[in-house]
């Protein structure tokens, strides 16, 4: 199923994975996932591994049960179960990246809100939903997204938004394309940054929902710009 895939498309979710680590959103951890070109219903994504690390043949492919579709018995990533609901419940979405961006944390976990501070940051709207896994399965969980019936919880919360927290875990970030879920990848961290400097100076003028609106629908206009200075970048601090 690899080898029918665009070569272009995995050279993309490659260089996606290093240009999140890069930017300070992935670490050894995290992973990114796109949605294969020729079958809506199976995705793309690394075999379980440092995401700085991947190249194109740690790319395995996984249907929308969240299962490996691979004769060498290759696994992928334990929490591959986000990547498979979501993609299952918004048809629209082609790129799904989950990761412990820090500065995030913090929204997750306390009654702060994550909220467009600034222009290049509109698509995260009026409001980011969290996922509270305990609503789920308890206090007794270790947070992770390990199975069928927690991703779709979890795609239930993402609903219709762009991003979704994990309480105490991280966020999903979806779009429709590797270069978009990327962007609002680092522009949901850059965000969250932005708003825990500017909340000790005092109230925050947050955008107004149109105004998040008309600049998310710009900047989408204007995606390779950014894209291509990550990937320059990713490039030079030699990942492969």
């Amino acid at each position: 199923m690899i080898s029918t895939a665009n070569s272009a498309l995995l050279d993309d979710l490659v260089t996606a994975n290093h240009i999140l680590v890069n930017e300070g959103v992935l670490d050894g951890f995290g992973h990114i996932s796109v949605r294969h070109d020729k079958n809506p219903e199976l995705f793309l994504i690394a075999r379980s591994m440092a995401p700085a690390l991947v190249t194109r043949k740690d790319i395995v492919c996984c249907n929308l049960e969240g299962q490996v579709i691979d004769p060498h018995g290759v696994t992928s990533y334990v929490e591959r179960f986000i990547h498979s609901e979501i993609f299952k419940v918004r048809p629209e979405i082609n790129s799904v990246i989950h990761s412990h961006s820090p500065a995030i944390i913090p929204f997750g976990v306390t009654g702060e809100r994550l909220r467009p501070i600034c222009h290049m940051s509109g698509f995260l709207g009026a409001t980011t939903p969290v996922y509270e896994i305990r609503n789920s399965v308890g206090e007794n969980s270790d947070l992770l997204i390990r199975n069928q019936s927690l991703g779709r919880d979890l795609a239930k919360v993402l609903s219709n938004n762009s991003v979704a927290l994990l309480r105490g875990h991280g966020n999903v970030c979806v779009g429709v394309s590797i270069q978009q879920a990327v962007y609002r990848a680092i522009y949901t961290e850059n965000n969250a940054k932005l708003q825990l400097q500017a909340r000790p100076l005092g109230e925050i003028n947050y955008l107004s929902d149109a105004e998040a609106l008309a600049t998310a629908e710009m900047n989408d206009q204007h995606l390779e710009r950014p894209w291509q200075m990550w990937k320059r970048n990713a490039q030079n601090a030699k990942f492969s």
